[in-house]
């Protein structure tokens, strides 16, 4: 283990990279949500809310991914905890579940209940 992994100019420098990646990587992942949104009819302001809640998962795995690359499987706790202790700066929306599977799972779950739950209130079934 050597001390240039663990320096924090090297954790600032993967949580920069992580933050322009992000934006790129909602367009890509949100998108097919806004045009299946816009296929059903509902509303342009639903695509946008549930393609950003449909495009995190995928987001935070591929994230997730290039951590563990970038430190390796055995240190990319100590980024993760270097993220909560610099939580006003580098780690401003990071939470210990955002690495879990279950967690992303839930996301996309959430994000089909509600692109169903949006169809059923605009057929009338509901309200």
């Amino acid at each position: 283990m050597t001390s240039r992994e663990h320096a924090e100019s090297n954790y600032r420098r993967i949580s920069l990279i992580n933050w322009f990646i992000a934006v790129p990587l909602l367009i890509l992942f949100g998108w097919p949500y806004a045009y299946l949104v816009t296929f059903v009819g509902l509303p342009r302001w639903f695509a946008y809310g549930g393609g950003f809640v449909f495009a995190l998962p995928m987001i935070m795995t591929l994230i997730h991914g290039h951590v563990t690359m970038a430190l390796g499987y055995a240190q990319r706790d100590y980024y993760y905890k270097w993220l909560l202790k610099n939580r006003r700066t580098h780690g401003l929306f990071f939470h210990p579940a955002f690495v879990s599977t279950r967690f992303r799972l839930g996301l996309i779950y959430a994000s089909g209940a509600l692109l169903v739950l949006g169809w059923i209130v605009k057929k009338g079934f509901i309200g």
